[in-house]
């Protein structure tokens, strides 16, 4: 006798027609509010939950129109999952095309960049509508190998009836998400579906192994752009007087001069040459280099400004704090750690310390070199916005705290306890 879902996974590649049935049975009491045969996946009824809140139609399969093809191409240029497509293909590819299988690669968005695999199967996507270009997030088709990772942060395996949308029931998937090793934040998602009856348990555990490959051949891409930038800049930053950095695109640091080395530094959205106030740093004179910029630091540091700071947590795919003052604003996006520091820190500006972050991330306050080490990377962009000993944000500051308006939804991947708190919080102001 079946007694739990994760049983249910087990029973599918011995029977896939008979588990089949059950998760049928389980989420059609699900929808209507009773008590079915076993209680649904934690990650799937989470799932579901969402979409209930959401409004995602179980029953009628609803699509938003695909991306042309030159969004699509746009997006395929500016991804950094172009660096690893190579990687996805050796590790999954063969194997997919002979289990009947298709491999699908989106990004952050939901939005499939590339789909490859057994010709059969890719007439089956069609119909269903995951084709290039389409948009397979969870509030455009309900739960599913594409969209569900990207929210829940972990790999998740769909299988029949899981699905939210009842026209997905035939179908088999197993996703993973990609993040981004620098900073933890979620590129895309690689994904293999085939037919109901491809199903195998092993498949989730294979796909995470190919994302955890790709992640670090992106680490391996990221290193490598760094060592030929540092060539460019090192002879320049040896004849300058002052302090100096020479970062890349993003705001990593190869090289510095006159100063401490510091990982990251936060860049406006748009940075151009001339002179900008940058968050850490104060004024300084940028300069682009091959790759990157060079950031010469002003003698004299600008005058403190009247700051206002918006941290937005109300999307559940991207979270940022930005920072705007007297001489311009600037951007940045939060990994999902640092969401919820600065989201703890944000609800109480009396300030916490690092035993009491402890708790309120982990539930354990004595992890606090685990604390401190985070705070320190977002001092990096934040610093001279925050104080410590409590580490609270300055009283100067004015924060604005933008939460999304169902409480389910604030941060709806994390556990973490003051997350927690805030969404019982948000609950009891609705």
């Amino acid at each position: 006798m079946t007694r739990s879902a994760k049983d249910v996974t087990q029973l599918a590649a011995l029977d896939t027609a008979r588990a089949a049935r059950l998760l049928s049975e389980v989420r059609s009491a699900a929808l209507a509010g009773e008590r079915g045969p076993v209680p649904p996946r934690p990650v799937i009824e989470a799932s579901w939950g969402r979409m209930l809140r959401g409004g995602v139609d179980p029953d009628h399969d609803v699509r938003a129109a695909p991306l042309g093809p030159e969004e699509v191409e746009r997006r395929r240029r500016d991804s950094p999952l172009r660096h690893v497509l190579p990687v996805l293909r050796e590790g999954l590819l063969s194997v997919a095309d002979e289990a009947r299988h298709i491999m699908v690669v989106a990004d952050a968005d939901g939005r499939v960049l590339w789909r490859e695999g057994s010709c059969s199967v890719l007439r089956t996507a069609d119909r269903l509508g995951l084709e290039v270009g389409a948009d397979w997030s969870e509030m455009s088709v309900g739960t599913n190998g594409v969209g569900t990772p990207a929210v829940a942060r972990r790999p998740v395996q769909v299988f029949g009836s899981e699905h939210f949308v009842r026209s997905h029931a035939s179908w088999t998937c197993a996703g993973a998400p990609i993040l981004d090793p620098r900073d933890g934040r979620l590129i895309g998602v690689v994904d293999v579906s085939g037919p109901l009856e491809t199903m195998h348990p092993a498949t989730l555990a294979w796909v995470e192994a190919v994302a955890k490959l790709a992640e670090a051949r992106l680490r391996e891409v990221h290193l490598a752009s760094l060592e030929r930038l540092r060539a460019v800049a090192a002879p320049l930053l040896a004849g300058l007087g002052g302090r100096a950095v020479a970062v890349d695109r993003d705001g990593w640091t190869a090289a510095v001069a006159g100063m401490p080395y510091t990982g990251r530094v936060a860049l406006p959205t748009a940075l151009s040459p001339g002179r900008h106030p940058l968050p850490a740093l104060g004024t300084c004179t940028v300069e682009p280099l091959p790759g990157g910029w060079l950031l010469r630091v002003a003698r004299t540091p600008a005058p403190e400004r009247t700051t206002r700071i918006l941290l937005d947590v109300g999307q559940p795919r991207r979270r940022s704090v930005t920072v705007t003052g007297d001489t311009g604003s600037w951007d940045h996006e939060l990994s999902p750690r640092h969401a919820e520091l600065l989201l703890v820190l944000a609800v109480d500006r009396t300030g916490r310390t690092a035993a009491e972050l402890a708790a309120d991330l982990f539930g354990d306050p004595a992890r606090t070199v685990t604390v401190r080490a985070e705070m320190s990377r977002v001092r990096r962009y934040l610093g001279a916005f925050l104080e410590h000993r409590p580490y609270r944000f300055r009283e100067s500051a004015e924060v604005e705290l933008l939460t999304p308006h169902d409480p389910e939804d604030l941060l709806p991947y994390s556990m973490a306890p003051g997350v927690v708190r805030a969404r019982d919080a948000l609950r009891g102001m609705r």
